[in-house]
Order: structure tokens, then sequence, then C-alpha cells
């Protein structure tokens, strides 16, 4: 039950990704050669999401993995605390859990240089129970980066396809991490792939600017709606965010005494689908809840987690 409504909680919304331990040095530096110390944090972008989701009500189950190790341990811990369902997360034998070493510069922005494998958790969590754990689900969560790996992108693609097959909302952020793929036209393909019937697509203006071929947000959102998305948000950075689509909006930025911007776009995400779930997946949840994802994401850059 919603324990704010009495209502029925909702299905869960099943998300594709992996979980990593990010290790902050919690001082701006320019370079992480110059950092002197390391905290550990939660990583990685589709299970901050999760947590995000499930802190703000949404049933989320992590469909990935880790290394079976004690940082695997720590982030598995680490989910089932937060309330995530890791009922397909895997815990991989012989294997190391990825580590992102992160420096943040006087900006706030992070720089990573990355350690451990670099893990297809996807396709061990899931390949071959995709259309139960897609049945089972009231959503779908994807992101980019488990389209970089040809078994992963396989994977990911078949549970969109079951998705909507089963009617089945899709949300999509593309979360591009360009360094990972051979060129931006090739990450851009691959993301496009994925904007075709899906409820909801959040990306940023350069990543919006990337799928569409538009610099301009208001041009960007409608390509997106051209190329089949029923709701487009384009996050502005420090201006705020758009939504356009079966619902609109216009929120203005929220002032931060910005520490990193890690991991904001993350939060926003994570509230949006949260609010669209439990409002039956209904357009105008995306259009009610952006404000306050808006100052969320903006009070998750005053701290050096995304999650803390």
């Amino acid at each position: 039950m919603n324990p704010t409504t009495g209502e029925p909680a909702p299905g869960r919304i099943l998300c594709l990704g992996e979980a990593l331990v990010d290790l902050i040095c919690e001082r701006h530096v320019d370079d992480v050669a110059r950092a002197g110390s390391f905290v550990p944090h939660f990583g990685g972008a589709v299970s901050n999401v999760a947590v995000v989701a499930a802190r703000y009500g949404a049933p989320t189950a992590l469909a990935g993995g880790a290394g079976k190790d004690a940082w695997g341990r720590w982030l598995l811990d680490r989910l089932g605390r937060e309330g995530v369902d890791v009922s397909l997360f895997t815990l991989i034998p012989g294997a190391r859990t990825p580590l992102a070493v992160v420096a943040v510069d006087h900006h706030g922005e992070p720089s990573y240089v990355i350690y451990g494998d670099a893990l297809a958790t996807v396709v061990p969590a899931l390949a071959n129970r995709i259309e139960q754990a897609v049945r089972a689900s009231a959503a779908l969560f994807i992101s980019s980066n488990t389209l970089v790996r040809a078994e992963e992108r396989a994977v990911t693609m078949r549970a969109r396809e079951l998705a909507l097959e089963l009617r089945r909302p899709v949300l999509f952020d593309p979360n591009l991490r360009l360094h990972r793929w051979r060129s931006p036209a090739d990450a851009a393909d691959a993301a496009s792939a994925c904007v075709p019937g899906a409820l909801l697509v959040r990306a940023n203006v350069g990543e919006a600017t990337l799928l569409s071929g538009e610099e301009e947000p208001e041009r960007a959102a409608a390509a997106l709606l051209e190329a089949g998305a029923r709701l487009v948000v384009i996050t502005l950075g420090q201006d705020g965010a758009i939504l356009r689509g079966e619902a609109g909006a216009d929120v203005p930025g929220v002032p931060a005494d910005v520490v990193s911007t890690m991991g904001a776009g993350d939060v926003l995400t994570g509230i949006l689908i949260a609010r669209l779930a439990l409002a039956e997946f209904g357009a105008d949840a995306v259009a009610t809840a952006l404000p306050e994802a808006v100052a969320e994401s903006a009070r998750a850059c005053e701290r050096w987690g995304a999650l803390e």
C-alpha cells in the first residue's frame, strides 16, 4: 500500500543497468593525481535512478550486477536497504566490481578513472528470463549504458520490444558517456533506436542535440517527439527544464551552491519515473513533478555524492 494515499502500490519499474562504487575526492581538484584521499559512494546511473525512485515510493527492481567481491556485496547490501528489488541483481564470480575514482573540479564537474572489470551485467542477470521479468513489471527503464556491447544491447532491445508489445511504458534516459563508444555517431544511432514508442525521454541539452541534430532545445524536443516519444524532458542545467509532448511545462532553475554535478540528472529522472508510476503513468504526472525534480536535482549538486 502507498503509505500516503492508502492506495495499492503500483507494479515495479524494471531498471536495466550497472551499479558501481564511486571513490570521490571530497575537495575540489583539477586532476585525480592531486587528490589526497577518497570516500566511497554508491554509484552507477541506472542504479542511482532505481534508488531515488524507490525512495519516492515506486517499487523498482535493478537487473544488473557487480563482481562477487567485497565491493559487490557492499552495493548489494545498499540496494537492499534502499528497498530496491535485487532478485535480478547478480554477483558475478571471478569479476571485480568497477570502481570509479572521481575528481571534481572547482566548477563542480567530475572526471573519472575506472578500475575493475567492465561488466556486461545485464546478460547474466536477465538473458534467460527477459520475458518473465518484463511481464512481472509495470514499466521498463533503460539507458544507453547497456547498449554499448552487442550482447547487452541485444538483451536491452529485446526487453524494450517486449515492453512495447505488452503495452508496458518504456522510460529512456540516454545518459550518454561518449568515451565508451567508438564514435558519437554510433552512440547517437544506438540511443535513437530507443526513442520510438517511449513514454518518456529525459535528456540534457547535449544529448538532445546529438539525438536530434538540433541545437535549440525546443527544436530538439520537437524532433524527439516526431521520432516517436510521447513526452520529452530536456534539462537545461542551471536554467531548469522543459517538458514537451502529451503534457507541457517550463520550469526555471533553482539556485544552488554547487559542490558537484555528479548524479544530479539521475535524481531528476528518478523522481519523474516514481511520480509517473504512482500516477499510473499518466502524462500530467510529469508536468506536476517537474518543479520538484528540478529543485531536488539542484540540491543534489550541493553534496559530493548524488544520493547522500
